[in-house]
């Protein structure tokens, strides 16, 4: 048993299945093994800028039945950078201090932050401003953040849109149409190659890789001078239009919002051949439910690793997953490669070698 310690957990961002895992995982390990307290602060950072922060004791009992709870038991927010904080009148104010503050008020030795790529480099910066000693886990459905092979949520949204498409096999089927699904992933095509080779697309549309209408349209003749009467496709929300400009959702969010390439690419299919078109928009399904049983396994792993850094003293650091083992980088390692698909890498192969069209 270590030096007694008070530490505090949150979590950031877009929420996901598997972070009440981490916080589990956590919370067990810190508390049977080395009898350290753990405070859960509610609605990330924007948690510790509230007197008094908010923030409680949890203890195993407490977590247990989250385990297999989607989002997060913490709360969570996107919204509201802390060194530019949207105020009521328009206006912006660095609120950081506030946050620093919030960390000493609650007497904490260390603070474990579980966010993407964005987060994790706010979590850093108020770190570095507060001397906070800060642990990152990595977590986005995106599976963007680079040097880690996964991140929190990713399998449990591939699970969910090879799921769809299973289920509109048949449908597109049953009806000799084209089934549009297009699925989340920010700026990258992990969900949408991953899902659509594990759902049998016959066409996956990726931010990676160009396209062109012609070469979509001709893919699904081929299928039709085949005898197969149905195409499933799936895009992923980032893939632009044929000209190169980017589908958004009108929003008065601070955030821009994609979405809509489905019903593009809907639009000019329907144009150019003989084939009628479906789309499905997954949104938001693919961060909620159940968490899989492998983002539960890799969410007790890296909560577990974090809280050993902690006992190590050792900060500014993310543990990641690396050729089945947890390995810890800087953070700034691990958020200045953006992991976007390889064009060249092996899913892309296996697509190909599967005769899916990815593009020209």
């Amino acid at each position: 048993m270590g030096t007694q310690k008070r530490i505090g957990i949150l979590t950031s961002g877009g929420d996901c299945a598997g972070l009440n895992a981490v916080i589990r995982a956590v919370v067990h390990h810190a508390f049977n093994t080395y009898g350290w307290e753990v405070l859960g602060i509610r609605q990330a950072t924007q948690g510790l800028m509230v007197r008094p922060p908010l923030a409680s004791s949890l203890t195993p009992d407490k977590v247990d039945p989250f385990l297999t709870a989607g989002g997060t038991m913490l709360g969570t927010t996107n919204k509201g950078n802390p060194f530019a904080f949207p105020l009521p009148d328009g206006s912006l104010r660095d609120r950081s201090h506030e946050i620093i503050e919030g960390y000493r008020l609650l007497g904490l030795d260390a603070l474990i932050g579980i966010g993407g790529d964005g987060s994790l480099a706010i979590l850093q910066r108020l770190a570095q401003q507060g001397n906070l000693n800060l642990v990152g886990i990595p977590k986005t459905i995106d599976n963007d953040v680079g040097v880690t092979e996964l991140s929190i949520g990713f399998d449990t949204a591939v699970s969910i849109a090879t799921e769809a498409l299973d289920r509109l096999h048949f449908t597109a089927a049953s009806h000799s149409r084209v089934m549009i699904l297009e699925v989340m992933g920010r700026d990258a095509g992990h969900i949408a190659i991953s899902a659509g080779i594990a759902g049998g697309a016959d066409i996956i549309l990726i931010p990676e890789i160009p396209y062109t209408i012609n070469g979509i349209c001709q893919a699904i003749k081929q299928r039709q001078e085949a005898g197969k009467n149905y195409c499933l496709v799936i895009v992923a929300e980032a893939v632009r239009t044929e000209a190169g400009e980017s589908v958004t959702l009108d929003s008065d969010v601070e955030q821009c919002r994609l979405g809509g390439i489905g019903q593009y690419l809907s639009k000019q299919i329907c144009s150019r051949i003989d084939a009628e078109t479906r789309v499905t928009v997954l949104g938001h399904i693919q961060r909620g439910g159940t968490p899989s049983p492998l983002d539960r396994l890799i969410g007790a792993t890296f909560g577990v690793a974090a809280v050993d850094l902690i006992a190590e003293e050792k900060y500014d650091c993310v543990v990641t997953w690396q050729n089945r083992h947890v390995r810890s980088v800087s953070i700034r390692e691990a958020i200045l490669h953006y992991a976007a698909v390889n064009p060249e890498g092996t899913l892309v192969k296996t697509a190909r070698g599967l005769n899916i069209y990815l593009g020209d």
